[in-house]
């Protein structure tokens, strides 16, 4: 009878499996150790991944992917296991203190990580923070550093989704259709999260089949009680498409963890993107995008809106009256040297809903010819009076369909609202703080 793995074996199979090894370093993670290091106030960060006897760099801030890496350090974070492992000063700790980077440049002293961990509880590596002095590591700044950690594994897993699909479509080419379908969903969050007192909705209408779109939307927890949501478009279609789709959603996220303030991910987000296009020779990569902060404020939420180049939200009141919620203003995303992003605060009440949409809702043509624009989609969800996130789904899917082969572009929807008040109704508004 063959012998059980042992837990190390069962670790590195893991690591094989995400072939996180052979990980190159790229925008999303570099952008993960610039946040951890901001966190902390620290000079030098990195992401790494630990194997049978290397530790990978796949991304660094401060240094160089080798220069002042602690890998007796990194390795033990591994193998202490749980959420974090701090080092508050390296001289004193029997497997660091010896080490180059700690008796030499640049210095070594302390040292937090925060594990890479897989869903089955495997610990692929770890997101470090390092300083040249003595320190105590915060709880919100070792909580921020765990949910850094959290992004870092979950862009492991949509690469491995992408790598699967892309095995699978090298075999099966005529299955193109199911394929791009796969790969779609790796693009898009399985399942909103139970908000409390609020009711999410989302739907994804593809034109094609056999193609990959550039819509996406999330719905994600912040800090304490606060809620982050986005939804938006990015240039082109295909598997280009898909590349960039998932470099913004989980750049947006990332920015978050950060700085939640909508305009400023919106700003970082533009940063990455301006970034990602430096030097190339091909069209700089863009997109349109809301980014909303959602806040329990009595029987409603505060609303905190900033736009880049995207149609305007929607608000569906609890009388029925549909307005948009508009910042002036909000360019492109990406592409301009110093875009302007517009930002609002709102208020969504009992009996409200909130709809955002990509445009290829608003610029599908009618029978007569006319595109429906957003004044045509106003009239329509007005007509359909007041309502719940999920039943404004179904209003939009019934217009999609009645417009048929007009609508030429692909359409992302996602709906926020809030339940009406049990106790005696009220006129409450969502409108401009």
């Amino acid at each position: 009878m063959p012998l059980a793995p042992t837990a190390e074996e069962r670790r590195l199979a893991a690591v094989r499996r995400y072939a996180a090894l052979e990980t190159a370093s790229g925008t999303a993670f570099d952008r993960v150790a610039a946040l951890a290091a901001r966190i902390f106030h620290a000079p030098f960060a990195t992401v790494t991944i630990v194997g049978h006897d290397t530790v990978r760099v796949i991304a660094a801030h401060g240094l160089s992917p080798r220069r002042g890496l602690v890998e007796s350090l990194c390795a033990a974070a591994v193998r202490h296991g749980g959420g974090s492992y701090v080092v508050h000063d390296a001289l004193l700790h029997p497997h660091a203190a010896g080490d180059p980077a700690v008796r030499g440049e640049p210095g070594i002293r302390f040292y937090a990580a925060a594990l890479i961990t897989t869903p089955d509880g495997e610990a692929l590596g770890s997101v470090n923070v390092m300083d040249v002095r003595p320190r105590e590591g915060g709880e919100e700044e070792l909580a921020c550093l765990r949910d850094l950690a959290e992004l870092v594994m979950d862009e492991l897993e949509v690469r491995l989704a992408t790598h699967r699909t892309v095995e699978v479509e090298r075999e099966l080419r005529a299955g193109a259709e199911r394929l791009a379908r796969t790969l779609q969903r790796t693009l898009l969050p399985p399942a909103l999260p139970r908000v409390p007192g609020l009711c999410a909705a989302a739907a994804y209408h593809p034109v094609s089949a056999d193609e990959v779109g550039g819509d996406f939307y999330d719905l994600f927890p912040l800090d304490g009680d606060r809620w982050g949501f986005f939804l938006g478009d990015v240039c082109g279609k295909g598997a280009d498409a898909a590349a960039l789709t998932s470099l913004v959603r989980y750049t947006l996220r990332a920015a978050a963890v950060y700085d939640a303030d909508p305009h400023a991910v919106l700003a970082n987000l533009d940063a990455v993107l301006q970034q990602e296009h430096a030097g190339g020779a091909a069209p700089a990569p863009y997109c349109t995008a809301v980014f909303g902060v959602l806040q329990p404020d009595g029987d409603g939420f505060g609303v905190t809106l900033a736009t880049g180049g995207h149609p305007p939200a929607l608000a569906v009141r609890a009388n029925g009256d549909v307005e948009p919620i508009h910042p002036a203003g909000g360019q492109l995303i990406g592409i301009l040297r110093n875009p302007h992003f517009a930002q609002v605060s709102a208020r969504l009440n009992a009996g409200d809903a909130l709809l955002l949409y990509t445009d290829g809702l608003t610029e599908a043509r009618t029978p007569s010819g006319s595109m429906l624009d957003e004044d045509g989609l106003t009239a329509y969800l007005a007509a359909a009076g007041p309502t719940s996130a999920d039943a404004l789904l179904t209003t939009v899917h019934d217009l999609i369909t009645a417009l048929g082969k007009g609508v030429s572009d692909d359409t992302a929807i996602l709906a926020l609202s809030v339940p009406p008040a049990t106790r005696t109704p009220s006129s409450g508004s969502l409108g401009a703080a």
